[in-house]
C-alpha cells in the first residue's frame, strides 16, 4: 500500500471551497529537485522549496508542516506566491540546474538575456490562453506569451536544457515558443480536432507527442515541425501521455481507464493495462476517468491517477500495480494530476479539492542491464537497434519487446 507522507491544503474562505476554480490542475517538481510548484486554485501558484527539512521525519510532523508550508511566507522567505489572475491549468519548470540558479543574488533584476539563461523559470498556462513565465528565484514575471485562443491545458520545456517551450490548448493547436527570442511563437502545429489535453517532448528532442479529445495520439517531428504518425488503439479520449526517460517508450492514458505502452519510433503497441482491473468488482467503469500518467525518473515504473479515489504505481512488464493508495483510509479524492520527484521516492498527486498529497513511492537502484539500455536508447532509435548485428533476444530487450 502507498504511504501518505504529507499534504498541502489551501485555506480559502468557506464560500469558495469546492467550487469551480479551486482545483489543483497541475503540480510539478523542478528538474533539479529544489522547488515544488502547486497550483492551488483561484489563480494562485505556490512555490515551496524542496525537500522540506521536516520531510525526513515521521509521517505526522511531515504532514503538519506541509499543511502550513504554503502560508508561512514570512517564516521562509524562499517560498513564493505567484498571482496569475486567471485559473492556472498547467505548470512547467525550465530545465536549469541548482548551480545555475544560485549564481545570482535574490534581489537581482531580470534585465538581460544572459540573466534569463542562467535562471530557473516556471511557466504557467492560464484560462484566458495566456502563458506567464516567472523567474523562480525572484518571483518576477519575465514573459506574458499570447497567441492561444483558449485554455492552455499543458506546458512542457524541451528537456535538452534549452529555452524551447511547447504548449497545448483547448483551441486545438500546439505552439512552440522560443524564449531566447522574446517569447515569439516559432511554430504552430495544427491537426487536432478536439481540445489538446497533454503534450510532451521526447528526451532526445526529436519528437512531440500530443493527445486530445480523440482516441488516438499524434506524433510530430521536433526538427521539421511536421506530422509523423498517428497511434491508434484507444477506444476513448486520450487524456495524458509521457515519455520514458530514455525516450524508447510512450505511455498514454484514456478516459476509459485504459493505459497503453507504445514504441514511438515504430507506432507499435507493446502493452495494454486497465487502471481499474484490480477492483472491477468495486467500481463501475463508466464512472471512473483516468486523469494523469507519469514515468518515474529511472524509467522502471509509472503512476496513474483517476477519479476512483485511488492511485496506482506500475512496474514495467507487470499487469498489476505494485503500489496502490489505501482506500478508504487515505484516498486520492478526485485526482487530477501526478508528478514524481526527480530524486525518486516521492509521488505528488493534485486533487479537484485544491489539495496536494505526497506519497512514498519505490526508490530502487536500477540494474546494470537497465542502465545500459537507457544509455543506449537515449541516442539510438528502435530501427537502429534492430539493424545492429546482435542476437534477437538482446534486440528485444533493448526495444522493450520483453514486456
Amino acid at each position: 500500500k502507498a504511504v501518505l507522507i504529507g499534504e498541502l491544503m489551501p485555506v480559502h474562505p468557506q464560500p469558495l471551497e469546492r467550487r469551480s476554480g479551486c482545483e489543483t490542475w497541475s503540480a510539478e517538481f523542478s528538474p533539479d529537485g529544489s522547488y515544488f510548484a502547486w497550483s492551488l486554485g483561484h489563480g494562485i501558484v505556490k512555490l515551496v522549496p524542496w525537500p522540506l527539512e521536516e520531510s525526513s521525519g515521521s509521517a505526522t510532523p511531515c504532514k503538519n508542516y506541509f499543511c502550513n508550508a504554503g502560508w508561512q511566507e514570512n517564516d521562509n522567505p524562499k517560498e513564493k506566491t505567484l498571482e496569475c489572475g486567471q485559473t492556472v491549468w498547467s505548470l512547467a519548470f525550465g530545465p536549469r540546474s541548482s548551480n545555475d540558479r544560485t549564481r545570482h543574488r535574490r534581489d537581482c533584476q531580470p534585465t538581460s538575456l544572459s540573466h534569463l539563461l542562467s535562471s530557473l523559470v516556471l511557466a504557467t498556462g492560464l484560462n484566458d490562453g495566456h502563458i506567464k513565465v516567472w523567474e523562480v528565484l525572484t518571483g518576477h514575471l519575465l514573459f506574458n506569451l499570447t497567441g492561444h485562443q483558449d485554455v492552455v491545458r499543458d506546458l512542457t520545456f524541451a528537456p535538452n536544457g534549452g529555452w524551447t517551450l511547447v504548449s497545448g490548448s483547448r483551441d486545438q493547436t500546439i505552439r512552440v515558443w522560443d524564449l531566447t527570442k522574446d517569447g515569439k511563437t516559432a511554430h504552430v502545429l495544427t491537426g487536432h480536432k478536439q481540445w489538446v489535453y497533454c503534450c510532451r517532448v521526447s528526451p532526445d528532442c526529436s519528437m512531440i507527442a500530443s493527445v486530445s479529445g480523440e482516441n488516438h495520439v499524434f506524433l510530430w517531428s521536433m526538427r521539421s515541425y511536421t506530422f509523423i504518425r498517428k497511434l491508434e488503439g484507444h477506444k476513448n479520449c486520450v487524456i495524458s501521455c509521457d515519455f520514458s526517460p530514455d525516450g524508447a517508450l510512450l505511455v498514454t492514458a484514456s478516459l476509459d481507464t485504459q493505459v497503453y505502452l507504445w514504441d514511438p519510433y515504430t507506432g507499435e503497441s507493446l502493452m495494454q493495462l486497465s487502471h481499474c482491473f484490480p477492483h472491477l468488482y468495486s467500481y463501475a467503469v463508466c464512472d471512473v476517468r483516468l486523469r494523469s500518467v507519469r514515468f518515474s525518473p529511472e524509467g522502471l515504473y509509472f503512476a496513474t491517477v483517476a477519479d476512483d479515489r485511488d492511485l496506482r504505481i506500475w512496474a514495467l512488464g507487470m499487469d498489476r500495480p505494485v503500489i496502490e493508495s489505501p482506500v478508504p483510509q487515505n484516498p486520492v479524492t478526485n485526482g487530477l494530476c501526478c508528478a514524481f520527484s526527480p530524486q525518486g521516492g516521492v509521488l505528488a498527486t493534485g486533487t479537484r479539492d485544491g489539495q496536494v498529497q505526497f506519497w512514498r513511492s519505490l526508490r530502487v537502484v536500477p540494474s546494470l542491464r537497465h542502465l545500459s539500455r537507457v544509455s543506449l536508447r537515449q541516442s539510438v532509435s528502435s530501427h537502429q537497434v534492430m539493424a545492429l548485428p546482435i542476437p534477437k533476444k538482446m534486440k528485444d530487450f533493448l526495444t522493450y519487446r520483453t514486456l
